[in-house]
C-alpha cells in the first residue's frame, strides 16, 4: 500500500478546514501555538514510518498523557485499579462535577479528569518521585531521551486549574485519592505539560498495536489482555464526549488532548499520530479528527 501518497492526499484535503476550529487559550500558555500547524506521523509495526507537514514540531500532548499513566498504573495495580474508577463512557463533559457525586467518587472512566486524577495518586502513591517515572517511561517508549515537561504550561495549568482542584478535592471527601491534593494535581498538571512530537507520539502508542511489546527493546511492559482492555477503553472514553463519533467516523482506539494531538493505533499492524492545534467545540483537533477519517477510509482500515 502506498501510505506515503495516501498521507499526501489526505493531508491536502484537510488544508480547508484551517479556521473551523480555535486554538484552546483556557489555558494561556496553549493560547499562543500559531493555529494554521498540520504534523503525522504513521508507524507501521514493521518498523518503517511515514511522515508529513510538522511531524517534527513539539507540542503539548496534554490528555493523550492519560493514556500513558493508565497504562503505567494498570501495569502495577492489575484488577486492583479498577475498584476505584470504571470503564464506561461518560456521556458527560470531561471535568464534570455532577457526574463525580452521582458516582459516589468513583470516576466513570480514566481518561476523563477525574479518572485521571485517581490514576495520578496511584502513581504518586508508588514512586518516590512520580513525575521523573513518567518521563522515564515516556522516553522509553518513544526511544527518545529529549522528552520533557514544559513548566510555563504547567504553572499555567495550575493558575487556571479550579475545576480540576475541585475534582480533586471531591475525590478526597469519599477517600478515592489517598495523597495530598496539591502534590497529586502537582504532578497531573506537569504530566499534562509533557511536549512531544508525532514522530514520538507515535512510536510511544506502539506498545498498544504490538500488545504490550516495547518495541525497541522487546521487553513485555504489558501482558496482551492488559493492552486488550486498554485499547477498548481508549475505543470507548478517549474522545471526551465525541468518542462515539470518532468510532463511527474512524474506527480506531485512540486519544486525543486539547493540545490538538491524537494518537491511535490498530493493533497489530500501526500506531499514527497527528496534530493541528485547532479544536472542535468538543476539544479535539479539526483538522487531525478528518485526517484519521481520510486514512483509515483511504486505507480500508478500522477494528471494524
Amino acid at each position: 500500500m502506498d501510505y506515503a501518497k495516501i498521507i499526501r492526499d489526505l493531508a491536502a484535503e484537510v488544508q480547508p478546514l484551517y479556521g473551523q476550529g480555535k486554538v484552546a487559550d483556557y489555558i494561556p500558555e496553549l493560547g499562543k501555538v500559531p493555529p494554521r500547524q498540520f504534523g503525522l506521523c504513521l508507524q507501521l509495526n514493521d518498523g518503517i514510518s511515514h511522515e508529513f507537514g510538522d511531524s517534527r514540531t513539539k507540542f503539548s500532548i496534554q490528555s493523550i498523557s492519560k493514556v500513558f499513566a493508565l497504562s503505567k498504573a494498570f501495569g502495577l495495580l492489575g484488577e486492583e485499579l479498577w475498584q476505584r474508577v470504571g470503564v464506561e463512557p461518560s456521556g458527560n463533559a470531561f471535568n464534570s462535577l455532577m457526574q463525580l457525586e452521582y458516582e459516589k467518587g468513583i470516576p466513570r472512566n480514566p481518561l476523563i479528569n477525574a479518572g485521571a486524577l485517581v490514576v495520578t495518586d496511584i502513581l504518586v502513591s508508588k514512586f518516590e518521585n512520580p513525575k521523573a517515572e513518567i518521563l522515564r517511561y515516556l522516553r522509553q517508549l518513544a526511544g527518545t531521551e529529549d522528552i520533557h515537561f514544559n513548566k510555563q504550561v504547567a504553572e499555567s495549568e495550575r493558575k487556571t486549574g479550579y475545576r480540576n482542584f475541585a475534582l480533586a478535592y471531591f475525590l478526597k471527601s469519599f477517600g478515592n485519592l489517598k495523597n495530598e491534593v496539591e502534590q497529586v494535581l502537582d504532578v497531573y498538571f506537569h504530566q499534562c505539560s509533557i511536549e512531544m512530537t508525532c514522530f514520538e507520539l507515535a512510536n510511544a502508542m506502539q506498545i498498544f498495536s504490538q500488545h504490550g511489546l516495547e518495541p525497541h527493546s522487546g521487553e513485555r511492559l504489558l501482558s496482551s489482555s492488559e493492552t486488550k482492555r486498554l485499547n477498548a477503553v481508549m475505543q470507548t472514553c478517549g474522545f471526551y464526549d465525541e468518542a462515539g463519533e470518532f468510532t463511527f467516523a474512524v474506527g480506531l482506539p485512540g486519544k486525543s488532548g486539547v493540545g490538538g494531538g491524537i494518537a491511535a493505533l490498530l493493533p497489530g499492524q500501526y500506531s499514527i499520530a497527528v496534530w493541528s492545534p485547532e479544536l472542535n467545540k468538543k476539544g479535539n483537533s479539526v483538522l487531525g479528527m478528518k485526517a484519521l477519517e481520510l486514512f483509515t477510509t483511504m486505507t480500508g482500515s478500522s477494528v471494524f
